[in-house]
């Protein structure tokens, strides 16, 4: 063996060895979440649902950090820009996939930049309308939207939002016009919409489920393949004939850098934490079910996502504000 070579088989023996060893003694200190929106959210739920888990699996605090702002591109910045070592993890949704096309002067590389870590979990969002509408499915909403091109009005959760995005490929995949109204957050939007300011609106599971029990909203359909377990008499919007389906995902990244032995071992730890049956059975009060899988299944997600985004906003010509 020459010396080149058998100097960078030592280095990588080395890096290998010191990466080992700083996963055995990881976490040593506090490891911080950074969730990118305001407290009481869907992602702050996340977050908060899974840091007890890991705080008493690895020996040390996880605490949620709220870092609102920018379209959650604030907070995002700084946990992508802090050290690479395992004690920063950023909680993100489906918003950071749309943050490349919607920001032009992002200070960071939504894809290059980061280490993926995993997934945490998956579920639909539901098209829902205000009873006043005549629609019982989404046929009928479909109809009705065509028969009055641009009158009926949906909330979103704000400007360039998952919500917005997710309803301008509604409209795309069922050739329909629909007028965009922009609140900010989900609380805003689906009260007017209650209050038949909006007519319709594609939110969460969590943000109308109660409401759609009450009867003060109508669940038309689900944007998931097949139907949700916890809301069995709501279809998809795929048995309508319609080719639409959007994923209410969360997972957890890292900065660029952070030793693969980390990520590996908080890979393994929140696989753990998300598939223990009293985690599951919370978020299934959402329309949620644990995800999980490896860095690589994730970073592929995150990809694909960036890409079917884009193409929305170029087709839809949306701005961020």
């Amino acid at each position: 063996m020459n010396k080149k070579v058998f100097t960078t088989a030592a280095l990588c023996l080395l890096g290998a060895t010191a990466g080992f060893a700083q996963a055995q003694t990881y976490p040593a200190k506090t490891v911080r979440i950074i969730v990118p929106f305001a407290p009481g959210g869907g992602s702050d739920f996340i977050a908060r649902a899974v840091a007890p888990s890991l705080s008493k699996a690895m020996g040390q605090q996880f605490v949620v950090d709220n870092r609102p702002g920018a379209g959650s591109t604030l907070g995002s910045e700084i946990a992508l820009k802090s050290p690479a070592d395992g004690y920063t993890l950023l909680l993100i949704s489906g918003s950071y996939t749309t943050s490349p096309s919607l920001y032009k002067n992002l200070k960071y590389d939504p894809l290059n930049d980061m280490a993926s870590v995993v997934q945490t979990e998956n579920g639909p969002y539901v098209v829902t309308v205000h009873p006043s509408l005549p629609a019982k499915d989404v046929k009928q909403l479909v109809a009705i939207a065509k028969s009055k091109p641009g009158q009926l009005n949906y909330a979103s959760t704000g400007n360039g939002g998952i919500t917005h995005l997710s309803a301008e490929l509604f409209a795309m995949r069922t050739g329909i016009k629909i007028t965009h109204i922009p609140y900010k957050g989900t609380g805003p939007g689906v009260i007017d919409t209650i209050a038949g300011h909006t007519q319709m609106m594609i939110a969460a599971v969590s943000a109308v489920v109660g409401h759609m029990q009450s009867g003060r909203l109508k669940g038309l359909a689900v944007s998931s393949p097949k139907r949700l377990p916890a809301l069995p008499a709501i279809p998809t919007v795929m048995e309508s004939g319609y080719n639409y389906q959007v994923n209410n995902w969360h997972g957890i990244i890292a900065p660029k850098g952070t030793p693969k032995a980390v990520i590996d071992k908080l890979n393994s730890e929140v696989n753990k934490a998300i598939k223990d049956p009293d985690f599951a059975k919370r978020i299934a009060l959402d329309g949620l079910e644990p995800a999980g899988g490896t860095p690589e299944e994730f970073y592929t997600l995150l990809k694909r996502e960036v890409v079917e985004w884009g193409e929305v906003v170029k087709a839809a010509n949306v701005k961020a504000d």
